[in-house]
């Protein structure tokens, strides 16, 4: 498996259509064939930070997940959203998923 959490500080301006255009990803998101977990949050203290909680069967199934055309173009125009690029930690998974 391939987890990660990703934390994105989205511009004040920003977040909400950060949130938006996010939460339109979720499902599609959690219905590809290599997602395992996908998980949106924004912190309650900070509503500029979303944090995302992501496990994939493999980092090649993440890689097609990533290589898809709107994570692409999300890629490309990211830091119109962002205060700064998006801080990612690599998690190892110490209990099954559900």
């Amino acid at each position: 498996m391939y987890g990660f959490i990703l934390h994105a500080h989205t511009k004040p301006e920003q977040a909400d259509a950060f949130e938006q255009l996010f939460r339109s990803y979720v499902e599609p998101s959690r219905a590809e064939p290599g997602c395992i977990e996908y998980h949106m949050l924004r912190d309650v203290q900070d509503p500029t930070l979303f944090i995302f909680y992501e496990v994939w069967a493999s980092p090649e199934a993440f890689e097609l997940h990533v290589a898809l055309p709107h994570m692409r173009e999300f890629h490309d125009k990211r830091m119109d959203y962002l205060r700064r690029d998006f801080d990612i930690r690599e998690i190892e998974m110490l209990s099954p998923a559900r």
